[in-house]
């Protein structure tokens, strides 16, 4: 890329990132779930599980989220240290292929990461992402008997989507959007939440060529990015999916 092509296109990310990155986004992003709450350990937790049923229709999810931690009460922590998810019924429906069972099995694991760690912090102190991921889903998964839930994806056959877009609410400090309640992990190390809408305009724009939404386009999305902004390249997130979901032309 040229000079210019490279200070038109940077020019193009950081004017669409401030564009998006705004309190109204908010209002229509599963994001507003974690901000209400105040506690470090309510946060994470309805952080990773609003962003783990953060698929399909905007609407469906929010609606989704609001019955799911209407279940935990004022405290999600509280309520994941009682078991308080035991005494549902592991049938009931809570978004599309979610179930009260799935919604259990993240509450064990949970239990299990809070009964270890002060917090979930933690596990992502002093690692790549990719290794804090890995890291959460065993933690998880020790608090299960040992038994993987598709519902928190393996980074070894996943893009993790999901997973970067919960740490990109918990570790960017800057903008009107992200939380920024981790201290010790550094915006610089985050990796793209890689989506349909982030995927379409990345390509569109000549950041990425390869097709699949896979860990390997990732990894070559957020390298490219980086570029732009080495100290917060996932800033960049906003302007991609704001305006893959709008429908911009680029």
């Amino acid at each position: 890329m040229e000079k210019g092509q490279f200070e038109d296109l940077k020019e193009l990310l950081d004017r669409k990132a401030a564009e998006y990155d705004t309190e109204e986004f908010i209002e229509r992003d599963p994001v507003q779930f974690p901000r209400r709450y105040r506690e470090k350990r309510d946060i994470e937790i309805a952080a990773l599980l609003t962003s783990t049923i953060a698929w399909g229709n905007r609407r469906m999810i929010l609606a989704s989220c609001e019955r799911m931690l209407g279940l935990m009460g004022s405290s999600p922590y509280s309520f994941v240290m009682e078991r308080g998810a035991e005494g549902l019924d592991p049938a009931k429906n809570i978004h599309r292929t979610f179930f009260c069972r799935d919604f259990q099995y993240i509450c064990r694991g949970l239990n299990s990461l809070y009964s270890r760690h002060g917090d979930m912090e933690e596990l992502f102190a002093g690692r790549d992402m990719w290794e804090g991921i890995e890291a959460l889903r065993e933690t998880i998964a020790a608090g299960n008997g040992r038994v993987y839930s598709r519902h928190i994806s393996s980074p070894e056959k996943s893009a993790c989507k999901r997973l970067h877009m919960m740490l990109r609410w918990l570790c960017r400090k800057e903008g009107a959007v992200d939380l920024g309640i981790w201290k010790s992990v550094s915006p610089a190390g985050l990796f793209i939440p890689l989506d349909v809408h982030v995927g379409r305009t990345a390509r569109a724009l000549g950041l990425m060529e390869r097709k699949a939404n896979d860990r390997k386009s990732v990894e070559q999305l957020t390298a490219e990015l980086r570029r732009f902004d080495p100290a917060d390249p996932i800033r960049y997130d906003f302007a991609l999916f704001g305006m893959g979901e709008a429908g911009e032309e680029v």
